[in-house]
């Protein structure tokens, strides 16, 4: 069988993960872009497997979730009434991640609706172990999907950020620069969530990383996913790789081994050869 050597497939999700693109990639290891998409796809699985088998009983205090969009193949103003909604236009990956070990505790890939906030809670009540204090921005479908999961057995609250509108200030386009807090507003929904620990702000720093990890959220350019299947592998390779395998600078350690689902610094042959 023609099957490429782990070296050349470690050499091809390193430079993945490191935010070059696919053709980049195809052309620093010597391979076709299409060699490079079979091998995203198969790790991608394996590492959407390997998640769902170690983030379990996470024993979590405080979680934060937000979403961060990008789209395939063409955005959702762009769609024809020919194209598939769900497989094209607008996706939204939803994060929820532990603010103290920095681990991703759960994730998904879908459209910004009542379904993906619904899919997320149910998923990140199976991975926890204990009550936790809860924090989301205040898109709706949250605040329901936290009261359809968890009921009263979370302490739950939402950070509102109201931005200032720089349209027509400065030169050029108002949108390429980052918008101006203007305030936040706290609001507390269940439980007795702490005050002080009502926050957002790792959440929206990992989505800051995912954009400069992953070349295909890379704003303005041709780098966009052009199928769903190869935006799901991405995401779950980047994860596997952010949870397992890169040490994080303040902790010096991995996210996994800092919640302590992990007693050792993961390497791309051991993520790449994992079995369930």
């Amino acid at each position: 069988m023609n099957v490429l050597p782990l070296e050349k497939q470690t050499q091809i999700v390193n430079a993945l993960v490191e935010g070059c693109s696919v053709r980049s990639t195809a052309r620093m290891t010597g391979v076709e872009h299409k060699t490079v998409l079979r091998v995203l796809g198969r790790v991608g699985q394996a590492c959407a497997e390997l998640l769902d088998n170690r983030i379990r009983f996470v024993p979590a205090q405080r979680v934060e979730v937000d979403e961060i969009w990008t789209f395939v193949f063409k955005k959702e103003r762009k769609l024809l009434k020919t194209d598939n909604p769900m497989e094209m236009g607008d996706q939204y990956v939803f994060i929820g991640i532990e603010a103290d070990s920095k681990l991703i505790i759960s994730y998904c890939v879908g459209k910004r609706d009542r379904r993906s906030a619904l899919t997320l809670m149910e998923d990140l009540s199976y991975r926890l172990a204990n009550r936790v204090q809860l924090t989301t921005d205040g898109f709706h479908p949250f605040v329901s999907s936290v009261e359809r999961v968890f009921g009263a057995d979370i302490d739950y609250a939402t950070l509102v950020k109201v931005y200032k509108s720089q349209r027509g200030e400065g030169e050029g386009p108002a949108w390429y620069g980052p918008a101006e807090v203007a305030g936040v507003t706290p609001t507390r929904i269940t439980g007795e969530p702490k005050p002080w620990l009502i926050s957002t702000s790792y959440v929206e720093r990992q989505n800051l990383t995912m954009r400069m990890a992953m070349r295909r959220f890379t704003r303005l350019t041709n780098g966009f996913s052009k199928k769903l299947a190869n935006l799901q592998a991405a995401v779950a390779l980047y994860f596997a790789h952010y949870d397992f395998v890169r040490i994080h600078q303040t902790l010096r350690c991995t996210p996994a081994m800092a919640a302590g689902i992990t007693d050792h610094v993961w390497d791309f042959k051991e993520l790449l050869t994992w079995q369930r």
